[in-house]
């Protein structure tokens, strides 16, 4: 069960003067300044065309997929990602963290689907812990996005960290909560996992 200060943490920073706007369909957005040629054209690159099917809305707007962690100096063939409908992989990971080398460069990837309706101040969050104290949190933007037009996934790479290093950083585990949630506080995905550093991967 998540704390309050988790509650807090998990809850998108807010952008000064925002404020949020009724909810429009895809329907709506298309037909909205259609005489206007360089913003038709932009909307029809996020998959916005009037008459086109908007997607199956009994689905949530937003499928996240996968999370990957990305780095250089992975070993040829080796890849660190999880499907985050996995739920017995992901709570797999308590028990056996996934391995992160020490002191290297690596950023985040994540891929979703947008089913339907138009996504806007979509954010990745991340509040990671160790023997229950917050060592670090990530606060990246996914962007605004509507459904891709063949259904494909999105993917976005966030900017590059590097991982800690040293005999305590390499003591116990991390345990990490993640959450895809926009401007409106809609969660869109929320999920746990863990892992150690290490002298190699």
């Amino acid at each position: 069960m998540a704390s309050h200060d988790d509650q807090d943490d998990l809850k998108p920073s807010l952008t000064p003067g925002y404020k949020p706007t009724a909810v429009k369909t895809t329907e709506e957005y298309a037909k909205m300044d259609a005489e206007d040629e360089s913003l038709a054209r932009w909307k029809a690159s996020l998959g916005i065309v009037p008459g086109v099917n908007a997607g199956d809305t009994s689905l949530p707007k937003v499928t996240v997929l996968t999370l990957e962690l990305v780095s250089p100096t992975l070993p040829p063939g080796k890849k660190l990602a999880f499907d985050i409908l996995d739920t017995a992989r992901l709570a797999d990971t308590k028990k056996n963290p996934i391995i992160i080398k020490e002191g290297v460069e690596y950023n985040v990837r994540i891929t979703f689907k947008v089913n339907h309706s138009i996504i806007s101040g979509v954010r990745y969050i991340q509040i990671v812990k160790r023997a229950g104290l917050k060592v670090d949190k990530l606060e990246q933007m996914l962007g605004s996005y509507g459904p891709h037009p063949q259904g494909e996934a999105y993917a976005k790479n966030f900017d590059p960290e590097e991982s800690p290093s040293g005999v305590l950083a390499r003591s116990g585990s991390y345990n990490v909560r993640s959450r895809v949630v926009d401007d409106d506080g809609e969660v869109y995905a929320d999920w746990e996992w863990s892992f150690k550093l290490a002298k190699e991967w």
